[in-house]
C-alpha cells in the first residue's frame, strides 16, 4: 500500500473539476423534486389522486419502485431515487475505470511505478476516491433534504442508499477493470452491468416479481425503503458485495501483468483494405458504439410506444394530474395522445443529443493517444481527419432519430393509429429534432478546438445544461415549456402547430454551422498533441 496517500491526493485534484458537478447534480435532483411534489400534488387528495394513476399502471411502479405511500417524503423519493441510484452508481464506474485502466492505457501507470509505490496502491486510491465521493454525495443529499423540512432518519437512510449504490458499482468498475486491457471496454462492462441492473429492478417492480429486484445491485438500493421502513439491514448487503468485488479485484490484480488484462484479446486481420481514406476509418472506429445506439434507442422506442393504450387510457380518466399532463402538452382533443407520444420522442431526443458529444470526445482521445498523429503522417491533413469524425457524428445522429421515429411510429399505429399517417408523421417529428442535437455537437467541437484539455468538462456542462433546462426536466421546477437558453426550446411541437415552421430549423443549422465552422478554424491553427 506503499504510495496510497499520495495517489489519493493526485485522484482528488484530477476530479475537482468533475466530481462537485455530480454532487450538485444529485442534490439538485433530490430538492427539485421535492419542490414538484409540493407544487403540483400540494394536498393530500392530490396524491391520492396519483396514487390511483400509480396502482393502475405497472410503468409508472416500475419507474418509481412500487408503489409510495401518500406522503411528500416518500413520494419525492419515490420519483427521485431511480435516477439518483443510477447517477451515483454511474459516477462511480467512471471514476474507478478513469483512475485505474485508463492510467495503464496512458502509460502513467508504468511511470507512477517507477517510484516508491506499491503493486495495488493506484487501485486502492481510486476505490478510496469513488467510495469517498459516493459518501459525500449521499450525505450532502440528506444534509440538503433535511434541511428541506423531511424527516431526518428517512434522510439519512435515502442519502446511504444513494452512497452504496455508488460502492458496489465502483466495486463493479474494479474487477471490470482487471479483466480487460482497455479503460473503453471496462467501461462498457460497468455500465452494462448497471444497465442490467436497472432493467431488472424495473422488471420486478413492473411485474411483482419481487426476486428480481432482490437479485439487482439497483434494488438493493430501492428495497431500503426510506421515510417507510427504513430496511437498514439492505445497507448491509450492499456493503458486503462492495467489499467482496473490491477483494476480487485484488485478487486478479495480483495475476496480471501491467498493461494486460485476465481475458485474452481476439488478434485483429493483417490487412484492413477497406481503409481508404479519413471516413472509412472513421466509420470503423464509430461502427460498433452506433450500434449499441440504435440498438438501445429502439428498444427504448419500443417500450415507449407500447405504452401507448395505457396512456390513451390514463388521458381518458378527469383528474387535476391529467389536466396538469394535458398543459404540458400545450393541446386539447383528439391530439393530446399523439402529443404525449412526441413528448416521449423529445426524451430520446435529448438523450441522443448526448451522441455527437461523445464522437467529439473521442476526436480529443485519438490526439492524446497519438493515433491522430499517425494518421496525418499520411497525406491525411488535421482538416479531413476531424471532418471525418464530425460527418459520421452528424449522420449518425440521423440515423438515430430516424430510428426512433419508425420504431416508435410503427408500434403506435398498431396499437393505437393507422400506419399510413402515423408512420410517417412520427419519423418527420423525430428527425425535426435532429438540428437542435447537432447544435450540442457543434459546441462540443468548438471546445475540443479551443479548449482541449477542458472539452470534456465542458462538453457534459453543454448537455446537461440542455437537458436539465429543456422541455423534458423543465416541468419538474415549474417550466412548462423548457427555457430559451436550450436548443430544443426551439423545436415546434408538430401536434400542436397547425402549419410546419422551417425558421427555427433553419435558425439552428446556421448556428450549427458558425459553431463548427469556427471550431475547424481553431483546431487547425492550435497547437497539436
Amino acid at each position: 500500500m506503499t504510495g496510497v496517500g499520495h495517489l489519493v491526493r493526485l485522484a482528488l485534484r484530477r476530479e475537482r473539476g468533475i466530481a462537485p458537478w455530480w454532487i450538485l447534480l444529485l442534490v439538485a435532483l433530490a430538492l427539485s423534486l421535492v419542490a414538484y411534489i409540493n407544487r403540483a400534488m400540494g394536498t393530500y387528495q392530490l396524491k391520492l389522486e396519483y396514487l390511483d394513476v400509480i396502482r393502475g399502471s405497472a410503468f409508472f411502479q416500475g419507474l418509481g419502485g412500487g408503489v409510495p405511500e401518500p406522503r411528500l417524503e416518500t413520494f419525492a423519493t419515490w420519483r427521485s431515487g431511480g435516477f439518483l441510484y443510477v447517477a451515483g452508481a454511474f459516477a462511480a464506474v467512471m471514476s474507478v475505470v478513469r483512475h485505474t485502466r485508463r492510467e495503464e492505457d496512458s502509460g502513467r501507470s508504468e511511470l507512477v511505478r517507477s517510484a516508491v509505490v506499491g503493486r495495488s496502491a493506484q487501485l486502492t486510491a481510486a476505490l478510496l476516491v469513488a467510495a469517498g465521493m459516493s459518501l459525500i454525495g449521499g450525505l450532502v443529499t440528506a444534509v440538503a433534504l433535511i434541511g428541506a423540512g423531511l424527516e431526518p432518519v428517512g434522510s439519512l437512510a435515502y442519502g446511504t442508499a444513494i452512497m452504496t449504490a455508488g460502492w458496489v458499482f465502483a466495486g463493479v468498475a474494479a474487477v471490470a477493470a482487471q479483466l480487460v486491457r482497455e479503460a473503453h471496454t471496462a467501461t462498457v462492462i460497468g455500465l452494462s452491468v448497471l444497465g442490467i441492473s436497472y432493467v431488472m429492478r424495473y422488471a420486478g417492480d413492473a411485474t411483482g416479481q419481487t426476486w428480481l429486484t432482490y437479485l439487482s445491485p439497483i434494488g438493493w438500493s430501492h428495497l431500503v425503503r426510506p421515510y417507510q421502513d427504513e430496511r437498514w439491514w439492505m445497507l448491509l448487503v450492499s456493503a458486503l458485495v462492495a467489499a467482496f468485488l473490491s477483494v476480487a479485484a485484488y485478487r486478479l490484480l495480483g495475476r496480471r501483468d501491467l498493461g494486460a488484462g485476465m481475458l485474452s484479446e481476439r488478434l485483429g486481420r493483417e490487412r484492413a483494405p477497406e481503409l481508404r481514406g479519413p471516413i472509412s476509418l472513421a466509420w470503423r472506429l464509430h461502427r460498433v458504439l452506433l450500434v449499441k445506439w440504435a440498438a438501445g434507442v429502439a428498444f427504448f422506442a419500443a417500450v415507449a410506444a407500447g405504452l401507448s393504450p395505457l396512456a390513451r387510457d390514463l388521458l381518458a380518466r378527469p383528474s387535476i394530474v391529467v389536466d396538469n399532463i394535458v398543459k404540458l402538452l400545450g393541446v386539447h382533443g383528439d391530439e393530446t395522445l399523439g402529443a404525449y407520444s412526441w413528448y416521449l420522442i423529445l426524451i430520446l431526443a435529448y438523450s441522443v443529443a448526448l451522441y455527437p458529444v461523445l464522437m467529439t470526445l473521442r476526436l480529443r482521445s485519438e490526439e492524446t493517444s497519438g493515433r491522430a498523429e499517425a494518421v496525418q503522417a499520411t497525406p491525411v491533413s488535421r482538416l479531413r481527419w476531424a471532418g471525418a469524425h464530425v460527418l459520421l457524428a452528424g449522420l449518425g445522429t440521423t440515423a438515430l432519430m430516424a430510428v426512433a421515429g419508425l420504431v416508435f411510429g410503427t408500434l403506435y399505429a398498431l396499437l393505437v393509429g393507422d400506419l399510413a399517417t402515423d408512420v410517417p408523421r412520427f419519423l418527420a417529428g423525430a428527425l425535426s429534432t435532429v438540428p437542435a442535437a447537432w447544435t450540442v455537437g457543434a459546441a462540443s467541437v468548438l471546445a475540443y478546438a479551443l479548449l482541449p484539455r477542458a472539452s470534456a468538462a465542458i462538453s457534459w456542462t453543454v448537455w446537461i445544461l440542455t437537458a436539465g433546462l429543456g422541455k423534458v426536466a423543465g416541468p419538474l421546477y415549474g417550466v412548462w415549456d423548457g427555457t430559451p437558453l436550450e436548443p430544443f426550446h426551439y423545436i415546434p411541437n408538430p401536434f400542436a402547430t397547425a402549419s410546419s415552421e422551417v425558421t427555427p430549423a433553419l435558425t439552428l443549422l446556421a448556428l450549427t454551422a458558425i459553431l463548427l465552422g469556427g471550431g475547424l478554424v481553431a483546431l487547425r491553427r492550435r497547437d497539436f498533441g
